[in-house]
């Protein structure tokens, strides 16, 4: 039953994400400097694969981001965000593409999707020290479902998963989201297409509706997403609501693009250039990164 009530929504979501992708489960991603367990639930063990910048060390201090994959919290693989990751290393910044529970895998829904995404940044803080990273210069990022689940860390209240030591945040300092399911209620594009229920999203959708929790501890937020996404509205509504709590939000439109439209390997690069440009833009404006952009350079040397 629970693959029925997913189809409409993952057809539409994956068959968007999946062109040029690298969908290979476990992932294989043999140049991450480290492989670290963030979550064990039964016999799952969760996993953040990190790339650090050359001649990293644990006192660097440096700012770090997260990725969450793609998929309709069906499926999907950390792979989605590879060469993000290897880019943003070599700016500087230690960028990790983190593993979480899908339906297909895990049979869970996509509320269990959020709490793992709030572990992730939960356990990146707490390991500060040990990854080289600032606690206060933590970003979490994704694209679509992913880019939902990274919202949530940053704007939802709820969902920390029992045990863990809330006295650490699972709130990062700022979001980069490509293409997010930023609002899941009537009106915002998802909830007409799929019919989101309660039943799907395993609580009222509005409880893990990123644009209806925006408040003034929202962290400053860029979204990269295509003016013919059907996702649209709720990004828009995001940004509205960003605006009248008074918090930072860039809302990055891409004219003509549908869903999906960011991912390296689609029509020829273009879109994935321009966005990863317009990250490293928004990252450098918060002090994460420093210097100019060199992802041009550093795609044409690869």
């Amino acid at each position: 039953m629970r693959t029925l009530l997913f189809a409409p929504l993952c057809f539409a979501l994956l068959t968007a994400w999946c062109a040029g992708q690298d969908r290979s489960y476990p992932p294989k991603l043999p140049d991450a400097s480290a492989v670290h367990t963030y979550k064990k639930i039964g016999d799952v063990e969760l996993k953040l694969y990190v790339f650090a910048p050359e001649n990293h060390q644990p006192s660097d201090q440096r700012a770090a981001i997260v990725f969450f994959f793609g998929g309709g919290w069906q499926n999907g693989s950390p792979s989605q965000f590879h060469q993000q990751c290897r880019y943003l290393a070599s700016r500087g910044m230690v960028a990790i593409t983190a593993d979480y529970r899908v339906a297909s895998r895990q049979d869970v829904k996509a509320v269990d999707c959020v709490r793992d995404a709030k572990s992730a940044i939960r356990w990146v803080r707490a390991h500060a020290s040990e990854l080289g990273v600032h606690p206060d210069k933590i970003v979490a990022s994704g694209g679509s479902a992913g880019g939902h689940i990274a919202a949530c860390t940053g704007t939802v209240k709820e969902f920390d998963e029992a045990g863990e030591n809330a006295s650490i945040s699972s709130r990062p300092n700022a979001l980069v989201l490509f293409n997010p399911a930023a609002g899941l209620v009537e009106g915002d594009s998802v909830n007409s297409r799929v019919g989101a229920n309660s039943e799907r999203f395993g609580v009222e959708p509005k409880r893990i509706s990123p644009a209806d929790h925006v408040d003034a501890d929202t962290p400053p937020t860029l979204i990269l997403i295509g003016t013919e996404d059907f996702l649209l509205p709720g990004n828009q509504r995001f940004a509205e609501a960003m605006k009248t709590a008074g918090r930072r939000c860039v809302l990055d439109l891409y004219d003509g693009a549908s869903h999906g439209f960011f991912n390296y390997g689609r029509n020829g690069n273009e879109a994935f250039l321009k966005t990863l440009t317009s990250a490293d833009k928004f990252l450098t404006s918060l002090g994460y990164l420093n210097g100019e952009s060199t992802v041009e350079a550093f795609f044409a040397a690869k």
